[in-house]
């Protein structure tokens, strides 16, 4: 039984994907983490009335990646669980994430940045040494955005080497307006969502490499109609199809392909057709891949 976490899966691409995760291998369980708990059983709920055969497959986890007390419940809650195996997880799917539309730049990095980094550091004991994988799910925005960065900042977010130390110090830099970093750097507030994604693509880098015996690597799900892209069709007064807005189930391509099929590399970032693409320049659906 492959185990596989995703989180903020009560909803939206994490619900899809959860869903296509169960359809895709009849032999995985899926750990739903949600950080609400109603809401969680009723997506759990939703599933089982629709296909009964999975309600051995679904498992519910309270998970509130901003608090580090409720990671560490569930990781408890996990071991507890399954304490027959000492690796009981396959994959973690770090899917929990905000925008800007309902949101300032502390609470976006909290749960895009360091959300990503607590999850991972918590159940990375429980993932299987030899072939376990770690699915970080980003967004377009943070190579757009590195695109269009002063060269230092793009230098250090695209760096190989890069470590958390240095990522959480620029963030914390970034984020204290006593620094006027913000300004500094020729940034504005609204550049926050777009950097957090290329500061969780950055720090997929530098976990990749000190973890080489598992797969880890990033992704876009693609321009997908969610509680966090809503806003955009709200501000502009077209509908999410008239902007070119998918549907969820349409935004899992590149996370099941991440999870399931075999990999060359580490540490890297895919486009929404599941194929490799740049950290520092949108590639778009279908155009060559990425051979840097």
């Amino acid at each position: 039984m492959q185990r596989i976490l995703v989180t903020g899966a009560n909803k939206g691409i994490g619900l899809a994907l959860v869903r296509a995760i169960l359809e895709r291998d009849d032999k995985a369980c899926v750990i739903l983490g949600s950080r609400d708990t109603a809401r969680g059983q009723a997506a759990i709920d939703s599933l089982i009335e629709k296909q009964p055969q999975w309600a051995d497959r679904l498992v519910p986890l309270d998970l509130d990646v901003t608090s580090t007390e409720s990671v560490e419940n569930a990781v408890a809650l996990v071991q507890a669980k399954f304490p027959d195996d000492a690796s009981p997880l396959y994959g973690v799917v770090n899917n929990a994430g905000i925008g800007l539309g309902s949101a300032q730049a502390i609470p976006v990095f909290e749960v895009n940045v360091r959300g990503v980094q607590r999850v991972c550091e918590a159940f990375l004991p429980l993932l299987n040494p030899a072939h376990g994988r770690i699915v970080n799910i980003t967004s377009a925005a943070g190579p757009k955005f590195v695109s269009e960065c002063p060269e230092d900042l793009r230098q250090f977010l695209t760096d190989n080497g890069i470590q958390w130390s240095s990522l959480e110090g620029f963030m914390d830099e970034y984020l204290d307006p006593a620094t006027g970093a913000l300004e500094g750097h020729g940034l504005r507030n609204s550049d926050a969502y777009g950097l957090s994604k290329a500061c969780a693509n950055s720090y997929t880098l530098c976990l990749a490499r000190e973890h080489p015996n598992l797969s880890i690597n990033a992704c876009t799900p693609g321009w997908i109609d969610t509680d966090l892209t809503r806003y955009h069709a709200e501000a502009s007064g077209k509908s999410p199809t008239e902007l070119g807005m998918k549907p969820a189930s349409e935004g899992t391509r590149s996370a099941l392909y991440l999870l399931f099929e075999p990999l060359e590399g580490n540490g890297r970032y895919y486009g929404s057709d599941a194929v490799r693409s740049p950290l520092d320049a949108y590639r778009a659906p279908g155009d060559p891949p990425f051979q840097g």
